[in-house]
């Protein structure tokens, strides 16, 4: 979900990855299905893992999900704090997609206003506006 709402929303400016820690065959078909609710298609999706998205990013932004994920190489980071809805009941994935498109946007206008910086790779150094 938080990959197709960066793709609508963010892959104007930035191109996006998702990748999770564990193999799943399919996309969770209630995700896919709340997603496209709202006209974000997302049958053609397929789940990646972390090894399968570049080794560096600028931004990295984990779910929570109670997972402790590896160390990828960034220069922000940051974690939503988020539950995973899976084995939970549709309603709780259209909660979730809720929440997770909020946090895309407040990201989008973080980095808008420049109230993000980045660092690790280089001087730290606030972001210029998208």
């Amino acid at each position: 979900m938080a990959e197709g709402w960066a793709k609508e929303l963010l892959s104007d400016s930035f191109n996006v990855y998702s990748a999770g820690t564990e193999y799943y065959k399919e996309v969770k078909p209630l995700a896919v299905h709340v997603m496209e609710e709202v006209g974000i298609k997302m049958s053609m999706h397929q789940p990646k893992l972390l090894s399968d998205i570049p080794k560096e990013v600028d931004f990295l932004i984990t779910m929570g999900c109670n997972v402790k994920c590896p160390y990828v190489p960034n220069r922000h980071k940051e974690d939503w704090g988020l539950d995973d809805p899976s084995g939970g009941t549709l309603d709780d994935f259209r909660k979730t997609r809720d929440l997770i498109k909020k946090k895309v946007i407040d990201f989008k206008n973080r980095i808008e206003e420049g109230d993000l910086t980045l660092s690790l790779f280089g001087p730290t150094k606030k972001i210029d506006k998208l």
